[in-house]
C-alpha cells in the first residue's frame, strides 16, 4: 500500500489542537541549523509521553510529515483517521522490511519521515539507548537528518501516573544533526554516536535546573512500577506508593518526593509532616549511588539485573493473560497463556485462535534489542509485548514475580550480551 500524505485540509485543524493543548504549558521551540531546509528530510524524537505527538507537528511546522506508528494506535482511534494524519502502521522491536520500503517511498517523493526510536514512553525520562539500525536508514535514505528533542512532556505525564501536572514547561529543541553531504561522509557508527548524542535527555535533571515546583498531591502515586526494588533491604516488587511517598511494604524504609522530583529518604516510621529531609546513599560494593535523583536508582535496579544474569540467577516464569492484536481493527482475547524468559530468550505458549493444542513461540535474544512495555495498559495493569511480523501479543501477567521493566532491562542486556558473542559490529 502506497504511505497516505497528511491530508492537506486536516493540517490547519492539527496545527490549532496542537496550539491549544500546549500552549498552557508555554512550549517554546528552539530551532537550530534548521534556516532554509526543506524536505525530504528524517526526523528522531525523543519520546516521553502523548504529547510528543502534539510537539512535532509544531516544530515542523509549516511542513506536513508521515509518522510511524504501532498499530495499536489504529486500533485505538480507527485507521481512516490514522491514515489521514499520515501514519505507517508497523509492529514494535520487530524486523519490518515493508516499512523500511515505506519509509523510502515517502522520501522519494520528497516528504518527511518522523520516527521515535525508543518506541515507547520514558519509564523515569531518560533516554533509551538508540537501536544500531537507525543509523543504517539514515544512510540507505541519503537526505538530511533532523533531531527533536522535547522536554518536559515526562514531567506533565509520566507513563507510570498520567495525570497532568499543569506546572510543567515544555521545551523541545529541534536540529539538523547532518545535512545530506556530511550524512554522505559518515559512517554508520559514526552517525549512531552523534544521534545518540543530540538524542540525550534527563527531564528530572531538568526540573531541578530550572526549578519547576510540581505541587500535585498524589505525584509519588503509580513510581513503584518503575522503582520495583528497594535499595535497603534489596526486596523487588514490595514497593508501593501513597501521595507523595514510596515506601517497602517488607521493610518499612520510606521516601518522600519532593516538588522539584527529588526522591528524599525518610528516617524510619517517620513521615513528611515531621521529617527533615537529608539524601540518601546505599554502598553497592563499589560506589555510593544518590538515590536521590529518580534516574540514578532506576540504573541501580539494571545492574541488579545485570548482576543476576551473569550469575545464572536470572529467571522468569509467570502465567500470563493474552490478547492478541493481528490486524489494525480488533483484539483477540486468547486466554491463559505461559511466558519464561531467560538468557535463550522468551518462550510464549499458548493456545492459537479456534485452536485445542497448544504452540509455543521462542524469541531469541539477538532479535530483541528491547521490548515494549506498559504500566496501565487501557486500565489492565501492568503488560509486555511480543510482535511477530503477523501479530503482537500483549502480556497481563497472573501471579508475582512480573515487573515490565525488569523485564526490560533483562531484554536489552541479553541482546547485548547476544550481539558480543556473534561478533556484531557496525561499521
Amino acid at each position: 500500500m502506497t504511505p497516505p500524505r497528511q491530508n492537506v485540509f486536516f493540517m490547519p485543524i492539527i496545527w490549532l489542537y496542537c496550539w491549544w493543548v500546549t500552549r498552557k504549558a508555554k512550549l517554546r521551540i528552539n530551532k537550530v541549523r534548521m534556516n532554509g531546509l526543506k524536505p525530504p528530510y528524517l526526523v528522531l524524537g525523543t519520546h516521553h509521553a502523548f504529547m510528543d505527538f502534539c510537539v512535532t507537528p509544531l516544530a515542523l511546522f509549516p511542513y506536513r510529515a508521515n509518522y510511524v506508528s504501532e498499530l495499536e494506535g489504529f486500533e485505538a482511534y480507527g485507521e481512516w483517521l490514522y491514515r489521514r494524519i499520515g501514519c505507517l502502521g508497523t509492529r514494535k522491536f520487530v524486523n519490518d522490511l515493508a516499512l523500511v520500503k515505506n519509509i523510502k517511498r515517502v522520501i522519494d517523493r520528497k516528504g518527511i519521515l518522523v520516527l521515535y526510536p525508543e518506541a515507547r514512553y520514558a519509564n523515569v525520562g531518560t533516554y533509551s539507548k538508540l537501536p544500531e539500525s537507525v543509523g543504517k536508514l539514515a544512510k540507505m535514505l541519503k537526505v538530511p537528518v533532523v533531531v527533536i528533542n522535547m522536554r518536559g512532556n515526562y514531567l506533565q505525564s509520566p507513563i507510570w501516573n498520567l495525570t497532568i501536572r499543569k506546572e510543567a514547561i515544555l521545551d523541545a529543541t529541534i536540529t539538523q544533526v547532518f545535512t545530506k553531504e556530511e550524512l554522505a561522509k559518515a559512517t554508520v557508527s559514526e552517525i549512531n554516536d552523534k544521534l545518540q548524542e543530540f538524542l540525550v535527555y534527563d527531564e528530572y535533571a531538568w526540573q531541578y535546573l530550572t526549578k519547576q515546583a510540581i505541587t500535585y498531591k498524589k505525584r509519588a502515586e503509580g513510581i513503584e512500577l518503575a522503582l520495583y526494588q528497594c535499595p535497603v533491604c534489596k526486596c523487588e516488587f514490595q514497593m508501593a506508593s501513597e501521595g507523595v511517598e514510596l515506601f517497602c511494604k517488607y521493610c518499612g524504609q520510606r521516601w518522600y518526593m519532593t516538588e522539584y522530583g527529588k526522591m528524599e529518604h525518610l528516617p524510619l516510621n517517620q513521615h513528611t509532616k515531621k521529617h527533615t529531609i537529608h539524601t540518601f546513599y546505599y554502598e553497592t560494593g563499589e560506589s555510593a549511588v544518590d538515590f536521590t535523583h529518580i534516574p540514578n536508582w532506576y540504573e541501580w535496579q539494571r545492574n541488579q539485573v545485570i548482576k543476576e544474569i551473569e550469575n545464572g540467577t536470572y529467571f522468569l516464569d509467570v502465567e500470563v493473560h493474552i490478547e492478541a492484536l493481528p490486524n489494525a481493527v480488533n483484539f483477540i482475547d486468547l486466554g491463559e497463556g505461559r511466558l519464561v524468559h531467560d538468557k535463550n530468550g522468551f518462550k510464549l505458549t499458548f493456545k492459537k485462535y479456534g485452536s485445542s493444542e497448544e504452540k509455543t513461540l521462542h524469541f531469541l535474544p539477538i532479535t530483541m534489542t528491547s521490548i515494549h512495555t506498559e504500566y496501565n495498559y487501557r486500565g489492565n495493569g501492568q503488560c509486555v509485548t511480543l510482535s511477530t511480523l503477523d501479530d503482537t501479543y500483549f502480556l497481563f501477567p497472573r501471579g508475582e514475580g512480573f515487573n515490565a521493566t525488569k523485564i526490560q532491562f533483562a531484554t536489552e542486556y541479553l541482546y547485548e550480551v547476544e550481539k558480543a558473542k556473534q561478533g556484531i559490529k557496525i561499521v
